[in-house]
């Protein structure tokens, strides 16, 4: 008998598909006594499945970052990689082994509750984040220890792929399903912006989060249904509304056909305005992605991922090869790249990891790189020299105070000074800009816009910041709202500030990319979107259908709205 149930939709499209349960191996941990002569091969039992999972994250690393798929999926293996010589889990783990004579999956268990405890007692949502890939960790670990690989079953003759169930699922397990046949994914926790919500996005593959006990509810094999676009999930679907889905998947695949034919007509709206839609990148491996929609330019170069997972800096040649490579490829197109910006989830290998507190508040992005000036000086250095070959842009991540736009433009000061020193060429008029993902920058303006020549928000952290809310708990997920008035006042303060001093103003989180804000962020006054380049055509859909003169005065009404609900409600009417 056929059922539904809604989730988060986070990854669009349909699939239909047998359904392949991932074991949940913590629930499976059994507690038994291990004899003292027995210890030390327990113990030798632990650290075989700690290498044999370190072996399977680094390759998937490799996989990650060689492959097309999303390079920020890297940065979750390389912390769950980290997590595996955290002496507050592995080595703890190994005492307890020792200590209380028991087997080496309880003692792990154990310690990663005792972990999360420690976490769940602290509101910051990059910790609860972390918490979760401990549970993940031990998860990998444990399946190892009771010798369950978690194979997926092999390719069926009817057609159909095979849509994985599970309670959740790590960036590393989501990349090991990469190259099978895996038609969507489903589980029962996470948010839009999860681990399985971004792998899944970069992968172009269905899914449905927060279903809360869909891996009870399934059975393996069972044939299932996925509407990623409306958070539908229909399990033991009958033949009737198979073919019903089929249609509405062969409909979608011609929709998105059609966008294609929109790669080369300019984003201009219906009463003249052009809109520059531009491209979020991790690196060069990217620029196939961006000649394939035709973005405008690069509107954000994360360049923190030429930085983890690895055992030594890259050098400055190295970057400048990276930064040169991208700007050439895109001739007479801006390209932004932001400084590197790590800390909180994102922590470099090739430094001891320090406790904070709270990292998502700590030493990250630009106080990071002004306290390692050297390593600063060197990224500056690369940039600069790259600058030589194309319109760049300099970015500085996370900017809340003056004195760090002043140390920074010191610091590239001191590395144009060099480098005229070296007769090595750049751009002298090279621009720098920086990004409000703070309520603190984007309530006092003036000191940035005094400093720099343009802003970009970041949405994602901006959201969190101004609601306290972490987008990946799903006990707070529901909180996560880019509608709530005070981050739309937020948002459109900046615009309009930019807009009164002749800034430019980008907007490049996540909100750029979904189709439901275009209108709303168009009626602000943004002409600068920048994107996963995955998303460029449908936003171009939405801006050659948009007329400002109408929209603008709607919107501006919208803005003067304290009730989210009333917001969501005008929101929702601009494209009726």
């Amino acid at each position: 008998m056929a059922f539904t149930i809604h989730g988060l939709p986070v990854s669009q499209g349909i699939a239909i598909g047998h359904v392949h349960l991932v074991s949940h191996a913590l629930l499976e941990v059994n507690h038994y006594h291990v004899a003292e002569r027995h210890l030390e091969e327990e113990v030798a039992r632990l650290d075989e499945a700690v290498a044999t999972v370190h072996g399977e994250l680094v390759g998937l690393k490799a996989a990650a970052t060689a492959g097309h798929s999303h390079s920020e999926v890297g940065a979750f293996v390389d912390l769950q990689i980290m997590m595996l010589a955290d002496p507050l889990l592995i080595e703890a783990a190994r005492r307890l082994v020792l200590e209380r004579r028991c087997n080496a999956e309880w003692a792990l268990v154990q310690q990663m509750e005792h972990l999360v405890e420690q976490f769940e007692q602290i509101e910051d949502p990059y910790l609860r984040e972390r918490k979760a890939d401990v549970v993940q960790v031990v998860e990998r670990l444990v399946k190892v220890l009771l010798g369950q690989p978690g194979h997926l079953p092999p390719k069926r003759r009817d057609g159909l792929g095979t849509i994985v169930v599970a309670h959740d699922l790590s960036p590393a397990d989501t990349l090991g399903f990469r190259d099978h046949n895996i038609a969507g994914f489903v589980t029962d926790v996470g948010g839009p912006t999860s681990h399985t919500a971004i792998v899944a996005r970069s992968l172009a593959i269905p899914a449905v989060v927060g279903l809360h006990h869909i891996r009870q509810l399934a059975e393996e094999d069972e044939l299932l249904i996925i509407d990623g676009t409306r958070g539908v999930v229909i399990v033991g679907a009958d033949a009737g509304i198979v073919e019903e889905y089929r249609l509405r998947r062969a409909e979608l695949e011609l929709e998105r056909s059609k966008l294609n034919r929109l790669r080369d007509t300019p984003a201009r709206t219906l009463d003249g305005e052009l809109v520059n839609l531009l491209a979020n990148i991790e690196g060069p491996k990217d620029i196939g992605h961006i000649r394939a929609v035709n973005a405008d330019g690069i509107g954000l170069y994360r360049t923190e991922f030429l930085f983890l997972g690895r055992d030594s800096l890259p050098d400055e040649d190295e970057q400048y090869e990276a930064y040169r490579t991208v700007i050439k490829a895109l001739p007479g197109k801006p390209v932004t790249i932001r400084t590197f910006d790590v800390g909180a989830d994102k922590a470099l290998d090739t430094v001891s990891p320090r406790f904070e507190p709270n990292p998502a508040l700590g030493l990250r992005a630009i106080r990071y790189s002004l306290t390692e000036p050297k390593m600063f000086l060197t990224q500056l250095r690369a940039l600069l020299r790259a600058s030589a070959h194309g319109k760049l842009q300099i970015m500085i991540p996370m900017l809340a105070h003056a004195h760090e736009i002043d140390q920074t433009l010191a610091l590239v000061d001191k590395a144009k000074a060099e480098l005229r020193a070296e007769r090595v060429k750049f751009d002298e008029t090279v621009q720098i800009g920086g990004m409000i993902e703070v309520p603190a920058a984007a309530l006092a303006l003036g000191m940035f816009i005094r400093r720099l020549a343009f802003l970009s928000i970041g949405t994602n952290d901006l959201i969190q910041y101004t609601l306290a809310i972490d987008r990946s708990d799903e006990a707070v997920v529901h909180l996560y709202d880019p509608l709530h008035p005070a981050v739309l006042k937020l948002i459109g303060g900046t615009i309009q500030a930019g807009a009164r001093y002749g800034l430019p103003v980008s907007v490049c989180g996540e909100m750029a990319g979904d189709p439901a804000y275009t209108l709303l962020l168009l009626g602000m006054g943004l002409r600068n979107f920048s994107m996963h380049p995955g998303n460029i055509l449908e936003i171009k859909q939405q801006v050659l259908r948009s007329d400002l003169g109408e929209l603008a005065p709607r919107v501006q009404r919208i803005l003067k709205l304290d009730e989210p609900a009333k917001v969501r409600d005008a929101v929702a009417r601009l494209a009726g």
